[in-house]
């Protein structure tokens, strides 16, 4: 796949992650990394991800101009993430509770159950973090581009979490050596966790973040915080790379762009998370 000169409509596998922002836990917000809690019995299940900095871009001199120049990104605050892409039987409790704006997406005759939902526009994750934010009495929101690729990451500068090879059986994507590869979804969860217990972050499919689409990072904000001021908002940030890309586009630094209003270039899913109280 060519690096990104302009916004491009292409034929993606899409997901969407999501966080909260300063809603206390049940059990006090003790902020202590890998602890797991939901915020309702369908609500997805969330793991903390603690503070931290880390490089963010292409480290290895093997991506696109887009993922450059390197920067250093500080997140000085806990939050946590949802620990599987949002599935199809997830995104129904949002229909059935009068949300999502009653779309139910074509499963391709997949299967739903636990398997990531697809063919999700931006504007459609949008409508899955207001329900969210009305049910939990929480404000929900997409996870910012650098907040993703952090918690992608999980305090490695490899090309992948578990190295700097795909290896076999790590993800989902047309090379990684799994069951589904370069044919459907996997259910979530069907691979190991990376450093901060969070599953699937690489591969299976995309993920939709808040940022505008920018043509590379001059000028981005170094606090975690997403970009949308300037650049393209008619165009969003894609991340994590899908089941039929090849492993060049499941590293963590990868980073693609396609219109917020597009649902069926896309095989779109939702990931949550949300900010924690500080203290």
């Amino acid at each position: 796949m060519a690096p990104l000169t302009v916004p491009r409509l292409i034929i993606l596998r899409v997901g969407i992650a999501i966080v909260s922002a300063l809603a206390p836990l049940a059990t006090g917000d003790a902020h202590k990394r890998g602890d797991t809690f939901k915020d309702c019995g369908p609500c997805p299940e969330m793991v903390i991800v603690p503070p931290g900095s880390f490089r963010m871009g292409d480290l290895h001199g093997i991506g696109y101009f887009s993922e450059k120049p390197i920067r250093t990104v500080r997140i000085d605050h806990a939050f946590a993430v949802g620990k599987f892409e949002v599935t199809f039987d997830e995104w129904a409790t949002c229909v059935s509770g009068g949300g999502c704006n009653g779309y139910r997406p074509d499963d391709l005759g997949w299967g739903r159950g636990d398997r990531p939902v697809v063919h999700v526009s931006w504007h459609d994750a949008k409508t899955y973090v207001r329900w969210l934010s009305r049910k939990t009495g929480k404000t929900y929101r997409l996870l910012s581009e650098a907040e993703w690729e952090y918690a992608a990451r999980a305090g490695t500068r490899t090309i992948f979490p578990w190295g700097n090879a795909v290896g076999s059986g790590y993800a989902n994507c047309d090379g990684c050596g799994s069951a589904w590869d370069d044919h459907l979804t996997a259910p979530v969860g069907s691979f190991a966790p990376n450093g901060f217990g969070l599953h699937d972050m690489h591969g299976n499919v995309y993920e939709w973040v808040e940022d505008c689409w920018h043509s590379g990072y001059e000028g981005a904000p170094s606090d975690g915080s997403a970009w949308t001021s300037g650049g393209v908002c008619q165009v969003r940030i894609l991340r994590g790379g899908s089941y039929d890309d090849t492993p060049a586009l499941v590293r963590s630094a990868n980073r693609d762009g396609n219109s917020a209003n597009d649902r069926y270039n896309l095989f779109s899913g939702v990931r949550v998370a949300r900010a924690l109280s500080r203290r």
